[in-house]
């Protein structure tokens, strides 16, 4: 799952990119409203993270434009300040969520499982596909019994595919899920060698089919024993 931060603070925005990143996300940072509307506008977020006291525009005018044009990501609203009419207007302003400072990583990271879940970003936690379960909650590949250990990068990949379970899924779209907004030297080259080295874990359990000139689908082998 690919989430967006928005947050001025340089501190603050390491502390929740790294223990969000530990939880299993890909985490990409817009230090202000002007940057991630640049972001949200060019890639896809499953969810963005809004501190409400940015510089220049503030963050409640990003999710009334956000939701201005038309953008259903869910938002988790941040603050310093807490007042009841703050809240309200997060809420009247689009917000799906709100999380006073400071709060629990713990805490956070739940927030954001629940409001990708609720928003069918994630409509089952379980993926089968004969012998195999993609857990996508818990980050787990398990061929029957056994787990199936994945770098970073090649679960994001395995997300995208599964997430999109039939349908093809472009080099841009998987690589835009580990490369990150910022990191603008990986090239589709990087996809390739990931599902190369995704191919040679599932073996014969599911088959990662390439579609010339659009991306990737993911299906059940025919060959895979019951």
């Amino acid at each position: 799952m690919r989430l967006l931060l928005v947050e001025d603070d340089a501190l603050v925005a390491d502390a929740i990119v790294r223990g969000l990143s530990l939880a299993g996300f890909t985490v990409d940072h817009a230090p202000s409203a002007e940057l991630a509307r640049a972001a949200l506008d060019s890639e896809h977020f499953d969810l963005a993270i809004v501190d409400i006291g940015l510089p220049a525009a503030d963050g409640l005018t990003l999710v009334q434009a956000l939701r201005g044009s038309g953008k259903s990501t869910p938002v988790l609203v941040l603050t310093a300040r807490y007042t009841l009419q703050d809240k309200i207007r997060a809420f009247e302003l689009g917000a799906d969520d709100f999380l006073m400072k400071p709060f629990e990583q713990a805490e956070l990271t739940a927030r954001c499982k629940a409001l990708i879940r609720r928003s069918g970003a994630v409509p089952a936690g379980l993926v089968r596909m004969g012998r195999l379960t993609i857990d996508l909650a818990g980050h787990q590949l398990l061929l029957g019994e056994q787990k199936i250990e994945l770098t970073r990068r090649e679960w994001a990949v395995l997300e995208g595919l599964a997430n999109a379970l039939g349908r093809v899924v472009s080099k841009e779209r998987l690589l835009a899920g580990f490369g990150g907004w910022e990191q603008q030297d990986l090239t589709a080259n990087a996809v390739e060698t990931q599902v190369s080295r995704l191919r040679a874990k599932l073996g014969d359990a599911a088959v990662i089919r390439t579609i010339r000139g659009l991306g990737y689908r993911l299906e059940e082998s025919k060959e895979s024993p019951p």
